[in-house]
């Protein structure tokens, strides 16, 4: 019977240990209250596009491409300019300009109509490490592109295969090439694919960085008497973007149809000469000259240089920023210059 009491009394016991255990895990536990593991926060690595200033999540890779686009009116409206990352504008022959698209951001899935090379234009793209584009050539060109002076593919070699004739224009206002016929293009002649030079254009992080004085709104370029030539930008201050016309008409991207604008407009004063009887043209890209910057409503006077090749705005010996964005450089004939040529209003 004892031995019976004992057993229990020791249950009893050892019930009350355990009990009392458990009452101060729990008191502890009321102490230091458990915390989960938070993961550190990883920081998210951007990139700036090369010709736009602008943040992007992947790394630029694409060896940028640029084509001669036909710039007469029957060739009007052009497809995949709102694609492209900077446009020149420059007198191709007489006051008839052409234009100059770069793409490196995206490329547009048609490019056109593509026309023909001049020497200037082929300065401009070995500059910039650029793959060109053009149907046709001047005899310069021809000589500049059949000897390698850029990576290229013409029109004229490729006419029906990589370029392609529109049934809704008549020739020389209908050849264009695909996104895909690039590419073929670049594999054809084995070309680089990658980007590699480093292009010296400024950026500033935000179009709020620019200091805004008086707001400049309208600005025209008249190349020559005509007035298919005489174009306009157009400033809006919601968007912070120029949108321009052309012979009073708003430039679009057939593609799309969206109109094309612009975080910067700019002007170069560049001497010009004729150099034959069709009114060919030769440019001096060498020497530098005057020069107008518009961004965010803004106008800032500025003279160009040729860095390597790559004709950059400077002001007080300095490079000029850009608003991130696209890019219209107009090239301006030195007679009778910007002060005659460009005209702009609040």
């Amino acid at each position: 019977m004892k031995r019976k009491l004992i057993i229990v009394m020791l249950l009893v016991l050892a019930a009350l240990i355990v009990g009392c255990s458990k009452e101060k895990e729990k008191e502890e536990e009321k102490k230091e209250p458990a915390t989960a593991e938070v993961p550190a926060e990883v920081e998210k690595k951007t990139y700036i596009t090369p010709f736009t200033g602008v943040e992007v999540d992947k790394k630029p890779t694409m060896r940028p491409v640029m084509v001669t686009i036909n710039n007469q009116p029957q060739a009007r409206p052009q497809s995949g300019l709102t694609s492209a990352d900077l446009i020149y504008e420059m007198v191709a022959e007489g006051n008839i300009t052409r234009i100059l698209a770069v793409f490196q951001s995206e490329l547009p899935e048609n490019i056109g109509p593509v026309r023909s090379a001049r020497d200037y234009f082929v300065d401009l793209a070995k500059g910039l490490d650029a793959f060109y584009i053009a149907h046709g050539y001047s005899p310069e060109a021809k000589s500049m592109l059949t000897t390698g002076v850029v990576d290229n593919i013409n029109g004229m070699q490729y006419d029906g295969s990589l370029f392609k004739r529109s049934a809704d224009r008549v020739a020389p206002h209908n050849s264009y090439i695909s996104e895909e016929s690039v590419k073929l293009g670049e594999e054809k002649v084995d070309a680089a694919l990658k980007l590699q030079k480093k292009v010296p254009f400024s950026f500033y992080e935000s179009v709020e960085d620019v200091k805004i004085d008086k707001v400049i709104s309208k600005v025209d370029i008249r190349y020559g008497s005509d007035e298919q030539f005489h174009n306009t930008f157009t400033y809006n201050e919601d968007s912070k973007l120029y949108e321009r016309q052309s012979g009073g008409v708003v430039t679009k991207d057939l593609l799309n149809d969206e109109s094309v604008q612009v975080a910067n407009v700019l002007f170069f004063e560049i001497n010009h000469s004729t150099v034959d009887q069709k009114g060919r043209q030769a440019l001096d890209l060498a020497s530098g000259g005057s020069g107008y910057v518009f961004q965010a409503g803004q106008k800032l006077d500025v003279k160009w240089r040729n860095v390597d090749g790559v004709l950059l705005p400077y002001a007080d010996d300095k490079p000029v920023k850009l608003v991130p964005g696209k890019s219209w450089i107009n090239f301006v004939p030195s007679n009778p210059g910007l002060a005659k040529l460009v005209t702009y209003k609040p």
